[in-house]
C-alpha cells in the first residue's frame, strides 16, 4: 500500500481512531460465518484467512460470530469463546492478522431463536421460522448470567489478542429478540416495556466495559430496521443508541433486517447504498463514530458515503471475501482491477446455510488459501484456453497469475460467455463488473486474446496444454411446432435479438426461466420505487421500517410453465431464492406445474395440465429447457471445465471454480 491516501479516496482511506485504537483506514471488513470458526483443528485456515486480508490492507477485520454461552451455539458444537484455553488458540488468528499490520475484532453473537439445536433459548418461547427447534425462555436470573457471559467473552477476546470486539445485536439474534416486542413477550425486569426490553444490550455493554477497560473498542452492531412486524420504533431505536452510549459503546455499526424479514437487504437485487440513508439518520442521533453497512460493494460508493457525512467507517463483508486485495487496489489507484462482490450469496451465506464451508462465486480461494495456492511456476508452458465464459476467463487469469503464457480464443466479439446473458437480468447487473475485473486482469497479465475467432485444431496444436471452456448451448426441447415463428431462446431474448411481445409463455422454470421472466415483467424503478414495492417505510412512522408493499406493474403477461409438480424456483439459492420467487409474485407471473407440452401455433402454447388442455394465448414462447454442452473441441489429453464439461444448470461458481484448479494444477 502507498504511505498517502490515493486523491480518489481521500476519507476512504484516511486512518481514525477508535477507542485506543488506531486504524490505518475506514475499510470495516464486516463479519461473516464461514464455518472456519467451529473447530479448532480450522484455525490454520482461519489464520491464513484474516492475514490476506490483513496483507491487502483492511483497516479493521470482523470476524464471525463466536457464542458466549453453549446455549448461544449456532449449531451444535459451533463457535464459542467461553474459555481461557480457547483465548489461548486464538493468538494463533490475531498473532497472523497483526504480523500483516491489520487490527481484528472478534464478534461476539449469541444465536438465541436461531440456534439450529435443541437447547436454543431466547427471551420468550416463540418458535423462530428459520429453525425447527422451538426455544427455551430465559429465567430471570439466566438472563442475567447470559449478560455476564456476554462481558466475559468480550474479556477472554482481549486475552487472546483482539484488538476489539463488536457485539451482535442485529439480524434478529438474542440481544434483538429481547428488544422487539415481536418476540420479547416477558413481564419481569427484562420486557414487558421498551426500556426494559432494552436492558439486556445495555447491560452487556456496561458489564463488559467494566471488565476490559476504558480504551478497549467495543462495538454494537444495532439493528437500523428490523423489517418485521413487531419490530423496533425509530424512537427505540435511537434511544437504545444513547443508552449503548452511556454505557460505554466505542462505535455503532448499523445492521438492516432480521434473517426472517420478507425484504431482501444484502442479495443482489438490492440497489447498491439502499440503507445509507437509515445510517445518516442515526449518525445524526449520536456522538460515537458510526459504521454503514449492506450493499456497499465499491470504493467509490464507500468513499460517497463518507464524504457526504453519512458515516464514520464502512463496513464491507462479501467485497473482501471477493478480493482481499480491495483496499491495497483502491490504495494503489487500481481499482478497476478490483474483484467486486456480485451480492449473489451462492458461494457464502448458501454453503453456511447449508453448513458447509463458505468461500465465493468470484473468488474460489476464499476460505481455501491453505489448499486451493495459485503458485509461481518455473514451467515454460504454452496454454490454449478455449471459451472466455467464466470458466475460461478463471483458467485463463490463474494460468496466467502462474506464470504460463496463456492465449484465449473466443469465437464471439466480447468476453463473458453465458456470463453476459446474465448481467441483463434486473438485479444482476452486478455480474458486468465482474467481466470488467476479467477484462482487465488479462490486459494487464499479458494474456493474448483471439476475439471472434473460433479455435482450429491447427491452432490448438501449437500449445502444450489445451483447456476446453466452450460452454453451452440452449437445449430446443422436443415439442411439436418448437419451429414456429413466435419461439425464440432465452439466449435471443437477453441478448436483444428477440423483442418479445406483450403476451410471453415461458418454458422451463428452473433459474434461467425465473431470470427471464423477471426480465419480461421488469419496469425500472428508483429506490424510493424499489423500497416502496417491498414495503420499506419511514421508521418513525411505521415500526421497524415495514408498511404494505405497494403493487407492481408488470411490463408484460407472462405465464411460466414447468413439467415438475414441485413448486417453481425450488432449486433457486437457499438465502436468495425467496426473493426472486417474490419477485415473480409481484409481477404476476402466473405459474404452472406438472403440464405437458403438446404443441406450438398460432394460437399459442397448448398444454396438458392435470389432464386438462390449456392454450396459453401469447406472442411470444421463450424456452428456458436447459442447455446442452458444446464438447466439440475435447479430447483426450484435454482440460475440459465449466459448462463444456457439465452443462445442468447454468452454475458460475462450479465454473469458476473448476477453471481455478484446473489452472493451479497445470
Amino acid at each position: 500500500m502507498t504511505d498517502q491516501p490515493h486523491p480518489a479516496y481521500p476519507h476512504l482511506l484516511s486512518p481514525t481512531t477508535i477507542g485506543d485504537l488506531t486504524l490505518r483506514n475506514r475499510v470495516v471488513m464486516g463479519s461473516m460465518h464461514t464455518g472456519l470458526e467451529d473447530s479448532a483443528r480450522h484455525l490454520d485456515e482461519l489464520a491464513a484467512y484474516y492475514a490476506e486480508r490483513a496483507r491487502g490492507g483492511a483497516g479493521l477485520i470482523v470476524t464471525g460470530g463466536y457464542a458466549p454461552t453453549r446455549r448461544g451455539w449456532l449449531k451444535p458444537f459451533a463457535s464459542e469463546m467461553t474459555t481461557r484455553l480457547q483465548a489461548v488458540r486464538h493468538r494463533h488468528v490475531t498473532g497472523a492478522v497483526h504480523e500483516e499490520g491489520g487490527a481484528i475484532a472478534l464478534q461476539v453473537l449469541h444465536a438465541g431463536r436461531y440456534g439450529y439445536h435443541p437447547f436454543s433459548v431466547s427471551a420468550s418461547r416463540r418458535k423462530s421460522p428459520i429453525s425447527p427447534f422451538r426455544p427455551s425462555a430465559l429465567s430471570t436470573k439466566a438472563v442475567d448470567a447470559t449478560a455476564t457471559a456476554f462481558a466475559r467473552s468480550v474479556a477472554l477476546a482481549r486475552k487472546a489478542g483482539y484488538d476489539a470486539v463488536e457485539v451482535m445485536g442485529s439480524e434478529g439474534y438474542l440481544l434483538n429478540q429481547f428488544l422487539a416486542a415481536r418476540t420479547n413477550d416477558r413481564t419481569d425486569a427484562w420486557g414487558g416495556t421498551a426500556e426494559k426490553r432494552m436492558r439486556l444490550p445495555v447491560e452487556v455493554v456496561r458489564r463488559a466495559r467494566e471488565l476490559v477497560g476504558g480504551g478497549f473498542p467495543i462495538v454494537y452492531r444495532i439493528s437500523l430496521l428490523d423489517l418485521v412486524e413487531g419490530g423496533q420504533t425509530w424512537d427505540e431505536v435511537t434511544t437504545l443508541a444513547h443508552l449503548l452510549e452511556d454505557a460505554g459503546v466505542t462505535v455503532l455499526n448499523t445492521g438492516i433486517g432480521w434473517h426472517e424479514a420478507r425484504v431482501p437487504t444484502i442479495i443482489t437485487q438490492v440497489p447498491r447504498g439502499a440503507w445509507r440513508d437509515a445510517t445518516a439518520r442515526l449518525k445524526a442521533e449520536v456522538g460515537v463514530p458510526v459504521c454503514a453497512s449492506n450493499r456497499i460493494n465499491t470504493p467509490e460508493l464507500a468513499e460517497d458515503v463518507l464524504a457526504a457525512g453519512e458515516a464514520d467507517l464502512v463496513s464491507m463483508a462479501r467485497p473482501l471475501l471477493a478480493d482481499p486485495d480491495f483496499v491495497a487496489k483502491a490504495a494503489a489507484g487500481r481499482a478497476d482491477e478490483i474483484n467486486t462482490c456480485i451480492a449473489c450469496n451462492q458461494g457464502c451465506l448458501d454453503h453456511v446455510f447449508k453448513n458447509r464451508k463458505a468461500s465465493c462465486l468470484v473468488n474460489p480461494r476464499a476460505c481455501r488459501e491453505t489448499e486451493l495456492v495459485l503458485s509461481p511456476t518455473r514451467r515454460q508452458a504454452t496454454v490454449a484456453v478455449v471459451g472466455a465464459g467464466p470458466a475460461g476467463l478463471a483458467t485463463a487469469v490463474s494460468a496466467a497469475e502462474r506464470g504460463l503464457a496463456v492465449t484465449l480464443f473466443e469465437q464471439a466479439p466480447e468476453i463473458g460467455g453465458q456470463f453476459r446473458l446474465a448481467m441483463a437480468v434486473p438485479g444482476k447487473e452486478d455480474f458486468a463488473d465482474t467481466l470488467r475485473y476479467y477484462g482487465r486482469r488479462l490486459e494487464v497479465l499479458g494474456v493474448e486474446v483471439r476475439l471472434a475467432t473460433r479455435a482450429t485444431e491447427a491452432d490448438l496444436a501449437a500449445y502444450d496444454e489445451v483447456v476446453v471452456a466452450t460452454g453451452v448451448e440452449p437445449r430446443v426441447p422436443e415439442i411439436a411446432g418448437v419451429d414456429h415463428p413466435s419461439v425464440c431462446s432465452y439466449a435471443d431474448v437477453l441478448a436483444g435479438r428477440v423483442v418479445p411481445g406483450s403476451r410471453v409463455a415461458v418454458v422451463g422454470a428452473g433459474g434461467i426461466g425465473v431470470d427471464v421472466s423477471a426480465w419480461l415483467t421488469h419496469v425500472p424503478e428508483s429506490l424510493e420505487e424499489w423500497q416502496a414495492h417491498w414495503g420499506v417505510g419511514d421508521p418513525a412512522v411505521h415500526p421497524g421500517g415495514l408498511t404494505e408493499p405497494k403493487p407492481r406493474e408488470p411490463a408484460r403477461q407472462v405465464v411460466l410453465v414447468q413439467r415438475k409438480t414441485t413448486p417453481v424456483g425450488a432449486g433457486l439459492g437457499k438465502t436468495s431464492g425467496w426473493a426472486h420467487r417474490a419477485v415473480l409474485r409481484q409481477n404476476a407471473v402466473e405459474q404452472v406445474s406438472g403440464a405437458t407440452y403438446v404443441r406450438i401455433d398460432d394460437d399459442g402454447l397448448h398444454l396438458l395440465v392435470d389432464g386438462e388442455p390449456r392454450v396459453v394465448a401469447c406472442d411470444t414462447v421463450v424456452l428456458c429447457a436447459g442447455q446442452e454442452s458444446v464438447r466439440d473441441l475435447a479430447r483426450p489429453g484435454r482440460h475440459v471445465v465449466g459448462g463444456a464439461d457439465l452443462a445442468a444448470e447454468l452454475d458460475a461458481e462450479r465454473a469458476i471454480e473448476q477453471g481455478t484448479r484446473v489452472a493451479a494444477a497445470l
